[in-house]
């Protein structure tokens, strides 16, 4: 169990990476549905190349003609995409800090949901207080570590972005529960993200070109070249999601989200201290240590309970 634990933090530690690659990234395409799409794309690939060596009898037309193409098939993809766009309106209005813990609140109230009812075919998990008092612990932890932050939001309409955020929040543990209903139907871990990956790949390019409408990158930027490793986060970003579909059926779904928090929240921390990707370096202090263990607390109370 504290090894699948462990998958989970290390897969939610791509996160950071996948988002600060894709901040390098966006210097080159000036449009954040272009850096998205050219993510998602990447990341697809990379799934695509994966599956066509470990996977090749699901390339066949007979494969594919035996499927009932379900809603499974289509909606976790989508929810990544309005997860991600939903971030991009939110940021600018009430910020980063208070962006995070509206939608880490959402995905831990429809995670217990989740497990309790099994919704979306997943397994139904016994409710347990602690598994609630893990949750508000994680959530604490992540308030006092952002506490000195500007949390404040205007209030005009500010009710409305919350809410925004809350039910957006939702959609994580949402997707990671039909994809991993999706790979039980086709028997495939992998090829079920290549499928979400596909899926989103397909909607970010209409949305980019709408929005947009251009898909052009620039090569050269403030005397910056575009490199390949410019389009990593895709890849990350598919490894993130690979593993929460490995790991829901195991630890539940509230259990493998908050196991990826903890990892994002450790590498945000890494890339702040170190100042990685030419970021302002913000050394760790008294305050996130402290705010990191009881983040672990409410993990061990969900784990054990």
């Amino acid at each position: 169990m504290y090894f699948l634990i462990l998958l989970g933090v290390i897969g939610g530690m791509a996160v950071p990476l996948q988002t600060s690659i894709n901040g390098e990234l966006s210097r080159f395409s000036k449009a954040v549905f272009v850096t998205s799409f050219y993510s998602f794309l990447m990341g697809t690939l990379a799934l695509f190349a994966v599956n066509i060596v470990l996977n090749t009898g699901k390339f066949s037309a007979s494969f594919f003609g035996a499927q009932d193409y379900s809603y499974i098939w289509f909606v976790g993809g989508l929810m990544g995409v309005v997860f991600l766009t939903a971030n991009i309106v939110l940021l600018p209005r009430i910020g980063a800090a208070l962006t995070v813990i509206v939608t880490v609140t959402g995905q831990m109230i429809i995670g217990i949901m989740i497990d309790t009812f099994g919704w979306f075919e997943a397994v139904p998990q016994p409710f347990h207080p602690m598994h609630l008092a893990g949750v508000m612990l994680l959530i604490a932890g992540i308030i006092y570590m952002n506490i000195n932050k500007r949390l404040g939001v205007g209030r005009r309409h500010s009710r409305a972005w919350l809410l925004l955020g809350l039910a957006t929040g939702m959609l994580p543990p949402m997707q990671t529960a039909v994809n991993s209903a999706l790979s039980r139907e086709i028997d495939s871990t992998l090829f079920a993200a290549f499928i979400s990956f596909l899926v989103g790949t397909t909607a970010l390019f209409f949305i980019a070109l709408t929005v947009h409408r251009r898909l052009s990158l620039q090569f050269k930027v403030d005397g910056a070249s575009l490199k390949p490793w410019h389009f990593a986060g895709g890849v990350l970003g598919a490894a993130y999601i690979g593993m929460n579909i490995l790991l829901m059926p195991h630890l539940g779904v509230t259990l493998t989200m908050m196991s990826a928090i903890f990892g994002q929240i450790i590498m945000g921390l890494l890339i702040d201290h170190f100042g990685l990707f030419k970021l302002p370096k913000q050394p760790i202090d008294a305050r996130r240590i402290i705010a990191v263990s009881i983040i672990v607390a409410g993990i061990l109370l969900l784990q054990i309970f």
